[in-house]
């Protein structure tokens, strides 16, 4: 097994590399405020309009007797897509009444305000590669004196949408409080890069801040990697992967590794490979399907006939984290709040609990250290997902990669 101290190349073969009521009460009070152009900026004036809400409409009642439409639900959804927390595209009462109870905790703030919260980042947009979405935030480590570790955070969105400034607030400050630096990092969606290439940019981030550890005071040997959903894929993705590095390469970020100390899923995929995916998860049911077609165009194939093809294969091989698991692989941290059973919707089957399952046992059989948290309807962390995180379920992951990643580890 390779020293985990050392995130250097490994002997795999190379290849392709969220109280109903406060929901309501927090969008009707913003809307009566932004109708008479006065801010909601006080808890004294947050509390009036609270007030207000209360006495003139029945909106709290309708979300507890769930006689909400679900027209309703997604004409909210695009006021407040926060909301909308395993980022499906579809806003659920479950979501509704989350986003409510962490608005009134003061965690359902709107992101991209964090200078106002003292959680701007040290450095906003840093380019680490050519597309203008090959952007990360950074923010530095308490302690300045020496080399940190860094945390490293990769939104979800379904490769489709989604930005690095949704990071939750309350991650930052578990990360920054253990004295870890902290990173948010974008990537292409899939109308400009198939997921293969996708997934080599979230390397090429973790490559770039290695070969400038120096500039960003981090400790390149000392890096994790999570995310929700699609970034949890992601990061369990850069976990099985062998090793980017490239010695000969030309550009020096490419010759640093892409290998992690450990990484952490919220609602993530066991494999990006969909034909394996049909297999060993639950199949996606026609009606789910954006178009015929979204199989083949999650690769930029042309049609399925494309999976046989000596590339096809050889992608399809690339983007399963499942078959790739190995011994020498890191830590992981593996979360789910979606039930058990046959999945009801595409958003249950893309976060369905069989995901977490099938890596749990293929790293129970290699021996890899795992922390397995299944909290159907926020049973233990909340009905939200990290990008929405409770304060448990922020203390939860970051303590389980800074287990991984403090200097006595």
């Amino acid at each position: 097994m390779r020293n985990r101290s050392t995130p250097g190349p490994t002997t795999k073969p190379v290849g392709f590399a969220p109280s109903s009521r406060w929901l309501l009460v927090v969008i009707t009070a913003t809307w009566i405020s932004s109708a008479l152009a006065v801010p909601v900026e006080s808890a004294q004036q947050a509390s009036q309009a609270e007030d207000i809400v209360t006495r003139r409409s029945d909106y709290a009642r309708l979300v507890a007797e769930k006689t909400i439409t679900h027209e309703e639900l997604q004409t909210w959804l695009k006021r407040y897509p926060e909301a909308d927390s395993n980022r499906d595209g579809t806003l659920t009462i479950e979501e509704a009444r989350a986003y409510g109870r962490r608005s009134k905790a003061g965690t359902g703030k709107p992101k991209g305000d964090k200078a106002r919260w003292g959680l701007a980042p040290d450095r906003v947009d840093v380019s680490y590669g050519p597309h203008p979405r090959n952007r990360f935030d950074f923010w530095k480590a308490k302690d300045a004196s020496k080399p940190a570790p860094l945390i490293v955070f990769i939104h979800g969105g379904g490769f489709v949408g989604g930005d690095k400034s949704r990071v939750d607030d309350a991650l930052v400050k578990e990360a920054l409080g253990k004295g870890a630096a902290f990173l948010s990092v974008n990537y292409r969606f899939l109308k400009d890069a198939p997921i293969q290439d996708i997934l080599r940019d979230c390397a090429r981030a973790i490559q770039f801040v290695r070969a400038n550890a120096t500039e960003f005071g981090i400790d390149p040997d000392r890096v994790a990697a999570f995310g929700s959903s699609a970034g949890a894929g992601a990061s369990l993705w850069l976990a099985t992967r062998a090793d980017l590095a490239d010695p000969q390469a030309t550009d020096p970020v490419l010759r640093q590794s892409s290998r992690l100390r450990a990484a952490g899923m919220f609602n993530g995929a066991a494999t990006f490979n969909l034909v394996e995916w049909e297999q060993v998860v639950y199949p996606f049911k026609p009606e789910w399907r954006t178009s015929p077609e979204e199989g083949p165009a999650f690769y930029h194939f042309r049609t399925e006939g494309d999976y046989a093809t000596p590339l096809g294969q050889k992608v399809l091989a690339d983007c399963s984290m499942l078959s790739q698991l190995s011994s020498d692989d890191p830590p992981v941290f593996l979360y789910c709040s979606q039930p058990e059973g046959e999945p009801k919707s595409r958003g249950h089957l893309v976060h369905h609990p069989k995901h977490m399952q099938l890596v749990a046992a293929r790293c129970r059989e290699l021996g890899i250290p795992i922390k397995t948290i299944h909290a159907p309807k926020g049973s233990l962390l909340g009905d939200n997902d990290v990008e929405g995180a409770t304060t448990g379920g922020a203390a939860a992951v970051i303590e389980f990669l800074w287990t991984y990643l403090h200097p006595n580890s």
